[in-house]
């Protein structure tokens, strides 16, 4: 059933009986021409675009407990295109392009609010390194406004400029950049698949995949075994444990990162706002929360929840940036599990065996990238070779010594 304001009115006269489930629950079939495991926003946008775009609807995308219970459901939903290395520019900004027309390609309202996002920046040094990103945004077709002291001020008059550690020198905005509500993306992205024919397969938890002379020709699960020509792995935080039944060894650490959520407010902030003397970044809801996240917590953790000590660590940053954040109430707060890579960037590529693909290595960046991701994996395994914005994504690169560290941190997933 195609959504529109008819079919609101059809079903609502109807007494809305005639709405159909948004996509089927099929038993899985013995063999598939393309299997996907993980079924968060990469996995299910990986098998829209290879039904869409590349004709291939043999497919499975198979998910160890429900659709959005991942790092889909478990974000802050800011989409944005600021990057400064060749090897993530054009990629983020694609995604950017299919995000600005995502709602009317898959037919569902995700809530696309392009309500601009803005950089801090808190010293010249800063400053500098933001005029750089800005120019290179801009030298690749990608928006960017240098912002100082006194335009940040009059757009948002309530950050605390004159902080004695942190004062707000001014910031690098892009207009195009917003939220995204991110239940959506996951309903819209499993909706369209299904409509064209992709089989997705809850409650199966891929517990072993099986290998013949150098070819994967199926994984063992939790509903039995599934047969499969290639096998995809977007898996997000649990990508090394199911690269590992493939005998690969990942360069990838798995965290936690935290957000919160307030009680709802009246209009407060409208757009994304980021602090550059830390790691703090915030929003406001549809609904009135304030939306807001920092930095991980620091040790290795595969479970959806985070400590205190962290929660007191991006309390206090927000309120160094917002000082009224003081006499607010967090109403609640989750955990999602990020696959750190080495250098901070992802990772799109083949892998040693011939026919198992990998998407992994998301960082920070996960949610923001899930168009492009799910387009680029998508071509990747329907052609067998890289997008020309991903060829630089490659697994091997870490032993090549071709890093995309963006941030300029080094080899420490930790601090991406």
């Amino acid at each position: 059933m195609r959504y529109s304001a008819l079919s609101i009115l059809f079903n609502g006269l109807r007494g809305n009986q005639a709405w159909t489930p948004a996509w089927r629950q099929p038993e899985p079939k013995p063999h598939y021409e393309v299997v996907i495991v993980g079924g968060g926003g990469h996995g299910l946008a990986t098998a829209y675009y290879l039904a869409k775009e590349f004709g291939t609807t043999n497919v499975a995308v198979l998910e160890k407990s429900y659709i959005g219970s991942g790092n889909v459901g478990r974000n802050t939903t800011i989409i944005r295109s600021n990057y400064l290395l060749p090897g993530n520019n054009p990629f983020y900004e694609l995604s950017l392009k299919l995000w600005e027309g995502l709602e009317q390609d898959f037919n569902f309202n995700a809530m696309v609010s392009q309500r601009g996002v803005l950089n801090l920046f808190h010293s010249d040094g800063q400053r500098d390194a933001y005029t750089r990103r800005g120019n290179a945004m801009r030298l690749h077709g990608v928006d960017a406004d240098l912002l100082d002291r006194e335009a940040v001020r009059k757009r948002l008059p309530f950050l605390d400029f004159d902080n004695a550690r942190f004062p707000i020198y001014g910031g690098l905005l892009q207009k195009r950049g917003g939220t995204v509500r991110h239940d959506a993306v996951a309903w819209g992205y499993a909706r369209g698949a299904d409509m064209r024919g992709v089989d997705i397969i809850q409650n199966c938890q891929v517990t072993g995949i099986r290998r013949e002379n150098g070819i994967v020709t199926g994984v063992e699960t939790t509903r039995g075994f599934i047969g499969c020509g290639k096998l995809g792995l977007a898996a997000a935080g649990n990508s090394s444990r199911v690269a590992e039944m493939a005998g690969l060894k990942l360069p990838i650490e798995s965290h936690v990162l935290q957000a919160f959520v307030s009680e709802g407010l009246k209009p407060f902030i409208d757009c994304v706002v980021t602090f550059g003397a830390g790691h703090f970044y915030i929003s406001q809801s549809d609904k009135g929360g304030l939306v807001f996240g920092g930095d991980l917590d620091g040790y290795n953790s595969y479970a959806q929840r985070g400590n205190l000590a962290n929660v007191e660590h991006v309390a206090e940053e927000g309120k160094a940036l917002i000082p009224s954040l003081s006499r607010v109430r967090m109403l609640r707060s989750w955990g999602g599990i990020m696959d750190m890579s080495m250098d901070g960037s992802p990772i799109i590529d083949r892998t040693h065996l011939d026919n198992l693909y990998l998407n992994a290595g998301w960082c920070y960046g996960g949610f923001k990238a899930t168009p492009a991701s799910g387009f680029c994996f998508a071509h990747l395994l329907a052609k067998g070779t890289s997008h020309d914005t991903t060829r630089q994504m490659r697994l091997d690169r870490f032993e090549r010594g071709y890093l995309i560290d963006e941030n300029g941190q080094g080899a420490q997933p930790n601090v991406h």
